[in-house]
């Protein structure tokens, strides 16, 4: 969990590695669920590697910006 659209391109390319980190040592991601900044990232890096990641959003609305089912 951390920058959303304020991550730098820094940011998000640290978040892709650590994604794909998490899900090669067979962990499972756990992030905040939006579609962007280093959660995306993180989302996609483990997804990259075949990774199971969980996002956990606040509120009780679904309509809310959901990272993709992958």
């Amino acid at each position: 969990m951390g920058a959303g659209d304020r991550a730098t391109p820094q940011d998000l390319e640290i978040a892709y590695a650590l994604g794909q980190k998490i899900a090669e040592q067979g962990w499972i991601l756990l992030t905040g669920g939006r579609a962007v900044g280093v959660m995306d990232a993180a989302s996609r890096g483990a997804k990259q590697a075949n990774g199971l990641t969980i996002g956990i959003l606040p509120g009780s609305s679904h309509q809310q910006s959901l990272l993709p089912l992958i």
